[in-house]
């Protein structure tokens, strides 16, 4: 009876086969001979020349395969693929996952969060809040769950005692395009960034129920995860269109914490003088809890 492949074998498989689809023989610099080609990418032949390895070698790897890798190797098999900084980190750490056992024993969940961290978020005056790598919010401030409203209501209606996961709302909610107003980037970047943790961790349970949920029941979700892109979600900007105060144009940076692997602190702000810096203020100044002293005897 053949041996199921591993969940680490199957995404290095899917990767090397993805990049090698997407580059032509053009555009890596080699001649196309016959009118009869049968793939608009490289050949595994094609690859294996560009990378300085063997077909037989190269073979071994698409198909997951892996023993000792060098790392030249690898920066070969980079080069020839035409990858990017990110994707090649992802290829370092697809093959070192397909190329060791599997742990016995599972990483402790991911879901505590220190007190000095709700502090912290407590403490900003910005909307922040804490997730991990799948996703979930496992802590914010209160300018922050006001800002993620929506995600927390579809959270409550159908995933209730679990907390708010912003993947599952961008893909299963039918408010998500609205809400996120570069809706397709926001997509996009979040399959990417499921591909690289997946990578990183393919034996995490948690995050392959997410994966084969998301799968399951969102098209969308399938294509983009059969795309097989990879990109890190640390800085930048982001639209969203909040039912109470309307477009907000903020800033964000996602915070990894070395104390708690897997864990990310994302802060939201906005430009001086901005509508954006206007509309936080107003949302803040209805989430604000009077003290005992503001409220009247």
């Amino acid at each position: 009876m053949p041996t199921r492949p591993s969940p680490a074998t199957t995404e290095l498989r899917e990767f090397l086969a993805s990049r090698r689809a997407r580059i032509t023989p053009d555009q890596a610099g080699l001649p196309v001979y016959g009118a009869n080609r049968r793939v608009t990418g490289l050949r595994r032949e094609e690859v294996a020349l560009l990378a300085g390895i063997s077909v037989e070698y190269y073979t071994r790897l698409e198909r997951g395969i892996v023993g000792s890798v060098s790392e030249s190797v690898l920066d070969g098999l980079a080069h020839a693929l035409s990858l990017d900084e990110t994707e090649r980190d992802h290829l370092f750490r697809l093959v070192h996952s397909a190329s060791t056992p599997r742990p016995r024993k599972r990483p402790a969940a991911r879901r505590r969060v220190r007190p000095t961290i709700q502090r912290l978020l407590d403490q900003l005056q910005s909307p922040a809040y804490l997730r991990n790598q799948r996703f979930d919010i496992l802590a914010c401030n209160e300018l922050g769950r006001a800002l993620y409203a929506p995600i927390y209501e579809y959270a409550e209606a159908h995933t209730p005692g679990q907390p708010p996961n912003t993947a599952r709302f961008t893909f299963l909610d039918r408010s998500a395009p609205e809400f996120f107003v570069d809706y397709e980037k926001v997509a996009d970047d979040c399959v990417a960034f499921l591909h690289i943790e997946a990578g990183r961790d393919p034996y995490d349970k948690d995050l392959s129920d997410l994966i084969g949920e998301l799968s399951t029941r969102s098209e969308e979700f399938r294509r983009l995860w059969a795309a097989q892109d990879v990109r890190y979600h640390r800085s930048g900007r982001k639209r969203l269109h909040h039912p109470l105060v309307g477009v907000l144009e903020l800033d964000y940076e996602a915070l990894e914490l070395p104390g708690d692997p897997g864990q990310r602190l994302n802060v939201y702000s906005a430009p001086p003088d901005s509508d954006a810096e206007r509309a936080l203020s107003l949302l803040a100044s209805w989430t604000l809890t009077p003290s005992d002293d503001e409220v009247p005897a």
